[in-house]
């Protein structure tokens, strides 16, 4: 096939990806984008979408169409402790433009962002491409050679965004140094109906010693129930057969022994995610450059994944389009490149360390670690300014540093 030439190819059809792509379009910017999977039918991927993601989505024209699609609105986080409310927190208390995180399924909003991007004729998606190879000239990264139905093709283009997530081949062959952190446990997925006595807008935080379990609703009328075991733990989980499963879920939520046992009758009703954070020191060279989880994968604690892959696009965006408007577009890629992770960088360490802290807590299982976790969050619980202290850095960073608190 015919090598075809664009201004910027994006591997990855994700959030980041499609957002990216999308602003690149309407900037005038030629812009493809790579996607192995022929649909976007992802369960378990980047479900809860954080409030400064959902203002992220409405400047992107597209929050209005998502909502008219189907989404659920969280309105309270509810932790308890061995059956007790440690922290009942309201988001209707946080004063901002957007204070409600979404329970949104991520086929909706990807199907939005390409529905809307392909009504630019400078946007093309390239469905079930696999990428497989990057073509260099020179030291640079001048395009890639994907796998199509069709045979391979190769597409040229000034500069190449890896975009394809938190396994990103993209990043495997670029060349850039990365490193893979291992966290203490992994998590088990599995969803359930709603059960008649818990509503659709409160994400639910189970603890119980060093097991936890977070129970979300999931649009229409699903919970999403994710609970951990230990690092490599699945083999001996499933070794002890179905009912070791139905057992932790009674331990952390009783009121869903009886739909876990209907819905779920093996372990292929689950799905298993592995909990790492990826270090990536530097996220380009010249002619690539990568975002999001392929950038720095974080973990699923407090919806951050689709939070900053949003933010990576839509900060990228302008950097890329002013570039490719200069007579040196070489040496201005590689300054907008490297001003992106500046810009960037800082936010997604605060996010990292704060989910590994997150992450600790939640492991006590000591009588003192216990104590502590609790006493922490009904400190919380009691005090109006650490609840919004706490809350606001988990999920208002960006509201709050443009309201100048």
């Amino acid at each position: 096939m015919s090598p075809v030439a664009v201004d910027v190819c994006v591997v990855g059809g994700g959030p980041a990806g499609l957002a990216l792509a999308l602003e690149l379009a309407r900037a005038g910017v030629e812009v493809a984008v790579v996607e192995q999977s022929g649909h976007f039918n992802r369960s378990f991927r980047g479900e809860s979408v954080s409030p400064d993601a959902v203002l992220v989505l409405d400047r992107l024209g597209v929050l209005d169409k998502i909502m008219a699609e189907g989404a659920l609105v969280t309105t309270r986080l509810e932790i308890t402790e061995a059956g007790r409310t440690v922290l009942d927190a309201d988001f209707a208390d946080f004063d901002y433009p957007h204070r409600y995180p979404l329970e949104l399924p991520q086929p909706t909003l990807l199907g939005v962002l390409d529905n809307i991007a392909s009504g630019f004729d400078n946007f093309t998606m390239h469905r079930q491409s696999k990428l497989v190879g990057l073509v260099e000239e020179d030291g640079a990264v001048v395009g890639v050679r994907v796998k199509t139905p069709s045979g391979e093709q190769e597409i040229r283009s000034k500069i190449v965004v890896g975009a394809d997530g938190r396994f990103s081949k993209t990043l495997e062959m670029s060349g850039l140094a990365h490193e893979r952190v291992p966290l203490e446990r992994d998590v088990v997925w599995l969803k359930l109906p709603l059960p008649p006595e818990w509503d659709t807008e409160t994400y639910r935080v189970r603890i119980n010693g060093d097991r936890h379990g977070l129970f979300i609703p999931t649009y229409p009328d699903m919970v999403r129930v994710g609970f951990n075991i230990p690092k490599g733990g699945l083999r001996d989980l499933r070794k002890q057969g179905i009912g070791a499963l139905h057992d932790k879920i009674d331990e952390l939520a009783p009121e869903l022994s009886d739909l876990v046992r209907e819905r779920v009758t093996s372990y292929s009703d689950t799905s298993m995610l592995d909990i790492f954070t990826s270090v990536v020191p530097r996220w380009s060279r010249d002619g690539l450059v990568v975002i999001g989880d392929a950038a720095h994968t974080l973990t699923p604690i407090l919806g951050q994944g689709v939070n900053h892959a949003l933010i990576d696009a839509v900060t990228l965006a302008p950097m890329l389009a002013s570039a490719l408007a200069q007579d040196d577009q070489r040496a201005a890629l590689r300054a907008a490149t490297a001003e992106f992770q500046a810009v960037r960088e800082p936010e997604i360490k605060r996010s990292r360390g704060l989910q590994l802290r997150q992450e600790r807590m939640f492991t006590f299982g000591s009588k003192a670690g216990v104590l502590l976790r609790s006493t922490l969050y009904r400190a919380m619980n009691a005090s109006p300014f650490l609840r919004q202290r706490v809350l606001a850095d988990a999920y208002f960073r960006l509201q709050r540093k443009e309201k100048g608190a």
